[in-house]
This record gives C-alpha cells, structure tokens and sequence, in this order.
C-alpha cells in the first residue's frame, strides 16, 4: 500500500503533510514514528493529518504527531502549512478556515499577499490548565533545575509551554536545560521550552526546545507563547516581531481573554509516495 505525502516547512521548522480525506490513512504513534524517521523515513519535526471533519460548521480535522509519535493538541507553524496544504491541493477554496483540533477550534487565514495567519485560541494561564504543579497562578515561578532555581513563566495555548528570559539565545544552555525542562516534574504532561532574549518593546529573539522533537528551527506555538508572556509581564507590547533561527514571525495578542494569532509563511519542498 501507497500513500501520498507532503513535505512543508514553515521556518524550517518541517512536517510531513498527509491528506486523509482523498486517502484512506490509519495513522499509529508507531506509524508516525517511522515517517517522522530522519534516517529510515521520510524525516520531519511533526506529522500532520488533515481529516475530514467530525463536528458541523467545521472545515476540516487537523491531527498532530510528533516525532516520537505523541499526539499533540497544537503547532503554528504546522497550522500555516496546513492552511497552504488544503488549498494547493485543492481540498478548499475558502480564505478563512475552521479547523477541529485537539486542543480546540482553530481560526486559519490566507491573505492575497500569501500570508498565512492561525489564530490560535486564547492563553490559558491557570496552572490546572496547562498543566503545571503551582499552589496559584503567577506570572513567573521559581523551578529548581539540576540544583539551580530558574524564574520561568508558564502557560497554555493548547500545549503546555515554559518561557525563560535570557541576555543571550546563542549563549543560552539550551541542550542542557531544554531537556530538563520539558520533563520536569511539575509539568506532568512534558512542556515546551522557550529561551527569549528581549531587543526591544516589540521584538524578540527566540530558541525553542520542543516537546518529543528536541529543538526545532521555529515553534509557531512557542513564539505565541513567548510573546503573551512577555506582554503579560509588561515587557512587551503587540505586535511582536520574534525572531527564530528559522526566520520571523508576528505576533498579535490584545490582552486576558483574547486569541493570540501568528502570521508569516509557509513553504512546499516537495510531494512524493512512501509504501507501508
């Protein structure tokens, strides 16, 4: 058996787009494992399926795998793939795009320029809901790491995310701390890491070390994340420019109780099939 398969990027942070409304595709942690394979597979940071719908009023289905084939509930960068997927293989016509998610509906966009925006809900704070080991909510928390105590903000935007301000994202322990981190205890279900370096009021430097697929060259989700918290402290203010070292995305988000959405591209490398 055959499938047909997309591969994208979006910042060089790249998937492997698989279109299951034309195909019939029974996706496993197993499965994703081996496409998502750098040496025996195809090779990506995340797998991406694009179901038919399951609820009315909904475009289509968007399932997430990371390399270790974890089912996540949300990626920006995947989202803005995903939104130049269905419209390059003629699977919609439509400008704005109502996406099911695991982690909810997802609001996508294209303008006529080609910029792809995903509205990606709106932060959640409250350390139940990320899910984080706090006795209340704050806007940073001391966690002990390896015998030294970091201040990290924490939050949700359908995946769990730490951010951690640093001078210097080249020089920040990211291969040591990442990891540490995105197992850490308090964070029962793993989080994703975030290392910003503020450069002024609306632009940040970011590196991000991502839940089940290590660093990545961009985390569409990540550069959100890191931007609400820096907004939330009041180091920051919208729109924010963040720079990855896959390249730039803006970030819009207007305060408690409102969706934050990112926009920049998203880029075809190549289509092919793969027998299973």
């Amino acid at each position: 058996m055959y499938i047909r398969f997309t591969k994208m990027h979006g910042l060089g942070n790249d998937f492997v787009v698989i279109d299951a409304v034309t195909q019939t595709v029974a996706m496993t942690a197993k499965l994703a494992r081996r496409l998502a394979n750098r040496n025996t597979g195809i090779g990506c940071d995340q797998l991406l399926l694009v179901e038919p719908p399951s609820q009315p009023d909904v475009d289509f289905k968007y399932r997430i795998f990371n390399a270790d084939g974890s089912e996540v509930a949300q990626c920006g960068n995947g989202a803005r793939c995903f939104t130049k997927f269905v419209h390059d293989r003629g699977l919609t016509g439509k400008s704005n795009l109502k996406v099911e998610t695991q982690g909810g509906i997802l609001q996508l966009s294209i303008d006529d320029k080609q910029n792809y925006t995903a509205t990606l809900g709106i932060p959640k704070f409250e350390p139940e809901s990320i899910p984080f080991e706090a006795a209340e909510r704050a806007l940073t928390y001391a966690i002990e790491v390896e015998k030294k105590t970091l201040d990290v903000a924490a939050l949700s935007l359908g995946n769990p995310h730490a951010v951690l301000r640093v001078a210097d994202i080249q020089q920040a322990p990211i291969d040591e701390i990442g990891p540490l981190l995105e197992s850490h205890p308090r964070f029962p279900e793993r989080v994703n890491v975030g290392f910003m370096a503020l450069v002024s009021r609306h632009e940040i430097n970011l590196r991000v070390y991502e839940r089940g697929a290590g660093e990545t060259q961009a985390c569409g989700s990540g550069a959100c994340a890191a931007a609400v918290a820096g907004i939330a402290q009041d180091l920051l203010d919208s729109p924010v420019k963040v720079n990855l070292p896959g390249g730039s995305l803006m970030i819009t988000w207007q305060g408690e109780e409102q969706p934050v959405s990112v926009t920049g591209p998203a880029t075809t490398v190549y289509q092919g099939r793969i027998r299973l």
